[in-house]
């Protein structure tokens, strides 16, 4: 009963040391704990961009898939979610020395990771095939929702004017014919036309004004004559040969973000089995 008695007094902690690391714990804290205030901005700004569309224009389409993926203002509330929870998880499961939260903390992370992996892949191995897939998949739907959409419009409209483009797919600034205010058989005034961010000389340098009628008819002119006034190049081309000329800086810019991303999940996997240590040396 004595040998016992002193068996179990040996197996009780008579110190203060412990095995879990706290430069592991906090960094995990501290980390997750940037990312839970960005993703709680990231909501906060969906939030308000999706209320005051709504009241603006009084309704939003959400039919299918697409129209929640082409949401600008949806899709930055849904991810804001997801990194608010992830991230949540990990401050918590790191500050509360909680396994299950800090199992679930990396579980997530090596899901993402993966799944940037597997696009970045098929990106770089297969440029051409993932161009086809987005212009088959994403063309008509976005050409269609232009104007239904003030958030998707000015994305449109940046991306345009940012890399000197018109329309999405390789049929270039044809591609606004599937528009309805775009149509040649339409009653805007618009008709035949595209958008000003499709205009080589859209704003006028003395006086900074954007002449909207810029595009107007250049749906019935030949390429060559369009290409004086209008880029004709669809965008998701011209973005596939400007990924590739940097294709290296880019390279660089996934690996350093998967090299952080294996690193935290690195340190949640270290700090669980600091955890499980600390607890196999506890008396039941």
């Amino acid at each position: 009963m004595a040998t016992a008695y002193r068996r179990d007094y040996r197996r009780q902690p008579t110190s203060n040391f412990t095995h879990v690391s706290p430069c592991v714990k906090y960094l995990i804290f501290l980390l997750n704990f940037v990312f839970w205030l960005c993703g709680g901005l990231l909501i906060g700004i969906g939030l308000y961009t999706f209320f005051y569309k709504l009241q603006l224009v009084g309704w939003i389409r959400l039919e299918n898939v697409y129209d929640v993926i082409l949401n600008i203002s949806l899709l930055m509330i849904i991810m804001g979610c997801v990194v608010f929870i992830v991230s949540f998880t990990g401050c918590l499961g790191a500050l509360r020395e909680n396994t299950c939260l800090l199992k679930f903390y990396s579980l997530c992370l090596l899901i993402f990771f993966l799944l940037e992996m597997g696009i970045a892949i098929g990106g770089f191995v297969f440029p051409h095939s993932m161009q086809s897939v987005l212009e088959e998949n994403f063309t008509d739907k976005i050409i269609h929702t232009y104007r239904d959409d003030l958030d998707l419009q000015n994305f449109i409209d940046f991306a345009q004017q940012e890399f000197k483009c018109c329309g999405l797919s390789s049929e270039g600034y044809m591609d606004w014919s599937k528009n309805e205010y775009f149509n040649c058989s339409s009653p805007s005034v618009e008709r035949c036309g595209v958008p000003f961010s499709c205009c080589m000389n859209a704003t006028d340098l003395s006086s900074r004004l954007v002449n909207i009628m810029c595009g107007y008819g250049v749906q019935t002119l030949s390429v060559a004559e369009a290409s004086k006034k209008v880029w004709t190049s669809g965008c998701i081309e011209l973005v596939r040969s400007w990924a590739e000329r940097n294709l290296y800086t880019i390279a660089g810019i996934a690996l350093g973000i998967a090299l952080s991303q294996l690193f935290v999940i690195y340190l949640a996997k270290t700090l669980e089995g600091q955890i499980d240590l600390q607890k196999s040396g506890w008396v039941s």
